[in-house]
């Protein structure tokens, strides 16, 4: 089975495209789910830092966690820190059948996207649909 059709990814690139036209809208200063080279503010964490870990007060936060088992730990992070961060978006899948994805709902507002991404290099769109999350916004 190709990893693109398992869980086995978890680490999808964060559009740049998509990332630029918020940015736009509201300037994100932090951006706590990235690696030294996919990074997309001067403020950012990695995985070593652990983002879960860190204070996003004061901070306007742009997040494409790890698609994996542990997304409801981010949703429930992002919630938790909506008290304290300026605003913070959230690239998901819309995983609309997930505990988390209902979790998340009740205290973010929800954009669909259109269509499906296609996410860093790829030449083939994700092979599900994705939202934003919004806190603060």
């Amino acid at each position: 089975m190709s990893v693109h059709f398992s869980s086995a990814k978890h680490d999808w690139t964060t559009p740049v495209d998509l990332f630029h036209r918020l940015d736009r809208v509201y300037q994100f200063d932090l951006d706590v789910a990235s690696s030294e080279e996919n990074a997309l503010c001067k403020r950012f964490f990695t995985e070593a830092d652990n983002g879960i870990a860190q204070s996003w007060a004061d901070s306007r936060v742009w997040c494409n966690p790890p698609y994996g088992r542990s997304i409801g730990v981010w949703t429930r992070k992002a919630a938790q820190e909506a008290e304290r961060a300026v605003l913070i978006v959230m690239l998901v899948p819309a995983r609309t059948d997930t505990s988390w994805w209902h979790d998340a709902v009740k205290t973010a507002r929800v954009e669909y996207i259109k269509g499906r991404l296609k996410f860093g290099n790829s030449k083939n769109s994700a092979p599900f649909p994705s939202a934003l999350l919004y806190w603060n916004c």
